[in-house]
């Protein structure tokens, strides 16, 4: 599953930090850049072990991308084997029969691709803010 990360560029002295906006108080850091994927991936199961919890859907780009928190860096997405982590066993993926209009479906996958999301995840986090409201 994508999710952003928040890069802070490191120099010749200091690493490349991470933030994770999705995982609150999960960070990390590499000296090359092409380690974060792997930095990203480990930190994230750190973050997940022995935890009951259900697991954060990717917020997108565009939600993050106005957020003055994050300032002076780049954002990335790192794609995060959610098949690794340690959460509740709910978040088990079950496959479902619907049916919707053609055009609502063409509607969610482009809305999907646009966000970095499956369709399925894309569905999934409708449905959870729906049920916030």
């Amino acid at each position: 599953m994508l999710y952003p990360v928040y890069v802070h560029p490191g120099d010749a002295t200091h690493s490349h930090g991470v933030e994770l906006p999705d995982f609150p108080g999960c960070f990390s850091a590499a000296d090359d850049l092409q380690d974060l994927p792997r930095m990203v991936q480990e930190a994230v199961e750190l973050w997940c072990e022995g935890e009951n919890l259900d697991l954060p859907e990717p917020t997108t780009l565009e939600e993050l991308a106005s957020n003055t928190d994050f300032t002076g860096g780049f954002w990335m997405a790192v794609d995060v084997d959610v098949s690794r982590l340690d959460v509740r066993k709910s978040q088990k993926p079950m496959r479902i029969n619907i049916s919707l209009p053609e055009g609502l479906v063409h509607d969610i996958d482009e809305a999907a691709r646009a966000s970095g999301a499956t369709r399925s995840g894309f569905l999934a986090k409708a449905a959870r803010k729906a049920m916030t409201v």
